[in-house]
């Protein structure tokens, strides 16, 4: 009957390291889980990203599980020291063969949590136009005018200057329209304020700068630049190269294009 006594002899030893591992294991996940909560909590008073609130309060719960059950292990007599190396190493080894994507989710973090742009907003990244459609841990995905998906890894993205033309909701369209050296000055200006004045896009408090920007080669060139919401940029521009060519048409008001003269000296 030894080994009776032997399974005797370790439930005796083990049965109440197990069931005060038990209960360490119990009151650890519910503290995690008001530690996690918290934090959620100050997350959302800080007014950080959803998708980072999310993140972070998954690192936040399944790291402090993972210290938990290595700490309830010991408590049962298990060898945790050897695991840890393992973990180390294994950690090691995923880290540097997967370093391009460790720096796009570092990139990730730091988008999500300093907000250089937002969701919605258009932007210019790594010289690429378009509206953010989805802020991901790795990518950014943009959608250009023109319907183009453009996935752009974040390490690039923060990498680089970053432009973001909707972050103070208003933005000013720079255009510029060239007319002849023979043409009324002053005709023009009246033609180009005339248009201005109907354009619905615009913001009443901004007044649109109509100057003339500089003599070019072939023409007299006026800059024009409106203010509108940046929601309305491309509206308000295309508005302005439509009807600023039909309103010089029916004025008389030329638009002049580059033009080459070719001379033929023939010898006898």
């Amino acid at each position: 009957m030894n080994w009776l006594s032997t399974i005797q002899g370790y439930i005796l030893d083990y049965a109440p390291k197990v069931v005060l591992a038990i209960l360490v294991l119990i009151i650890g996940f519910w503290i995690i889980n008001r530690i996690t909560l918290l934090a959620e909590k100050q997350l959302a008073k800080q007014d950080v990203d959803d998708s980072l609130q999310g993140f972070l309060k998954s690192l936040i719960s399944i790291g402090l599980k993972i210290m938990l059950i290595f700490s309830v292990l010991g408590m049962v007599g298990v060898e945790t020291t050897s695991f840890i190396a393992v973990l180390g190493a294994a950690g090691l080894a995923i880290g540097l063969a997967l370093q391009g994507s460790l720096a796009n989710f570092a990139a990730g973090v730091l988008i999500l949590f300093f907000k250089p742009y937002r969701t919605g907003d258009l932007v210019t990244l790594d010289g690429h136009t378009g509206v953010v459609q989805a802020i991901q841990i790795f990518n950014t995905v943009l959608l250009t005018p023109d319907n183009r998906k453009v996935i752009i890894p974040n390490a690039v993205a923060t990498s680089g200057s970053m432009i973001n033309i909707s972050g103070p909701g208003k933005i000013r369209v720079d255009m510029t329209f060239g007319i002849g050296y023979s043409d009324d000055l002053d005709l023009a200006r009246s033609v180009i304020e005339q248009v201005n004045a109907k354009c619905p896009y615009l913001l009443s408090d901004h007044k649109t700068d109509i100057l003339v920007h500089d003599l070019g080669n072939s023409s007299v060139n006026f800059a024009v630049r409106p203010w509108c919401s940046s929601s309305d940029y491309w509206n308000t521009y295309f508005y302005f190269q439509e009807n600023i060519k039909k309103a010089f048409d029916r004025e008389g008001v030329s638009i002049p294009f580059p033009q080459m003269d070719v001379h033929l000296n023939q010898n006898a």
